[in-house]
């Protein structure tokens, strides 16, 4: 599973914040690994040196072996709150989204016979 991190110029965009965020979503979505080809994380201040409440932001998008993309957007105080919430969230998307492939036990996107 590729993970590609992104943020804008107004978070703190360091190697540290970087590094932490990408270990929290792996270690949340580790039970996807192999059913995943790649994971995007974007992180942003919508509110940039304004300030407020829940002002921070963090989109997952994680891609699905031969399925469509699945994504989530949290916000909370800080950019980590932030990743903690989306990862979550996007845990138990992609928990449903593969329980119901199981379930019916068919390939979800089969090949179109002409």
């Amino acid at each position: 599973m590729q993970v590609q991190f992104n943020s804008d110029s107004s978070v703190m965009g360091t190697e540290n914040v970087a590094e932490r965020i990408e270990a929290s979503v792996r270690e949340k979505l580790a039970r996807f690994e192999e059913r995943l080809t790649r994971v995007e994380i974007h992180v942003r201040d919508e509110n940039a040196r304004k300030g407020g409440a829940d002002d921070k932001a963090c989109t997952i998008e994680a891609r699905p072996r031969g399925g469509r993309a699945i994504g989530v957007t949290e916000r909370a105080d800080k950019v980590d709150d932030a990743a903690r919430r989306a990862a979550s969230t996007l845990a138990q998307r992609l928990e449903r989204h593969f329980g119901k492939e199981s379930r019916h036990g068919h390939d979800p996107r089969p090949e179109k016979v002409l």
